[in-house]
């Protein structure tokens, strides 16, 4: 029964959510192109399956998302199972564990990624197969790990976020300055697909879970703040894995 309750109180909050999508679409269609609309119940089956869709996703992340990203970042930190030690300096080196799995989690869910796995198909069309699907794909993954890894270090050393975030931004624009052009829309694009439906829900809850649970830290200032790593080291990861392969097929050239 109250697992019903949970599903019609999600139900009506999603269609709240969709309905401005579709009350703009219509208006526009009506009122300014001024033409019926092209199949409509097709449309009206897909809006069907959209909310349908919605409503478990959202379910699903209350019911096992959120819980299991929590879990695992206080299991990961409970003194059980790390050892604290007195040493000036060793305390972040406890948290090793922490940043193996927040970078495999990264890696993971992005490889996951149906929005990143869309954009890297249409790259590789127009590029006419100079990206590669799967070069993108790593590449981007390899960021966001990295960028996790290092977000959940911040959260233990208690370390400001806006130093992290300034010097990342800033060896994005110097590398901006020296990638291929065709390449620097694509990688600031692909900062934009990684915090999308499946990283983000398991980021937040582990970036919440660790301030939570590591001493010293609060879950409002600290907690947050890791998907902005997300966001800013695949860029980062992108235009270098565009420099690298932009370098290797020059030296091939020169090499013949």
């Amino acid at each position: 029964m109250r697992w019903w309750l949970e599903f019609f109180e999600t139900l009506f909050s999603t269609l709240g959510d969709i309905f401005p999508i579709v009350l703009t679409i219509l208006v526009f269609q009506y009122l300014v192109i001024k033409k019926p609309l092209h199949q409509p119940r097709q449309l009206l089956m897909g809006i069907f399956f959209v909310v349908l869709g919605m409503v478990l996703f959202l379910l699903g992340l209350e019911q096992a998302l959120f819980p299991l990203g929590q879990t695992m970042a206080i299991q990961l930190t409970h003194l059980g199972f790390v050892s604290l030690s007195d040493a000036p300096g060793s305390h972040w080196q406890a948290y090793l564990w922490v940043y193996i799995f927040s970078a495999a989690i990264g890696f993971s869910t992005t490889i996951a990624e149906p929005s990143l796995l869309a954009v890297a198909i249409k790259a590789n069309a127009v590029s006419g197969g100079v990206v590669s699907i799967g070069g993108l794909r790593i590449s981007v993954a390899l960021g966001v790990a990295f960028g996790l890894a290092l977000g959940s270090y911040r959260i233990v050393v208690g370390d400001p976020l806006q130093y992290y975030i300034i010097f990342g931004y800033v060896l994005v624009g110097i590398q901006t300055l020296f990638a291929p052009k065709a390449i620097i829309p694509l990688a600031y694009d692909s900062g934009g697909v990684t915090t999308s439906t499946v990283t983000v829900p398991l980021v937040t809850a582990l970036g919440l879970g660790l301030a939570d649970a590591v001493p010293g830290r609060s879950p409002l200032l600290d907690g947050f703040g890791l998907i902005a790593f997300a966001s800013l080291f695949p860029i980062i990861s992108v235009l270098a894995y565009a420099q690298i392969t932009h370098y290797l097929a020059h030296s091939d050239l020169s090499g013949e």
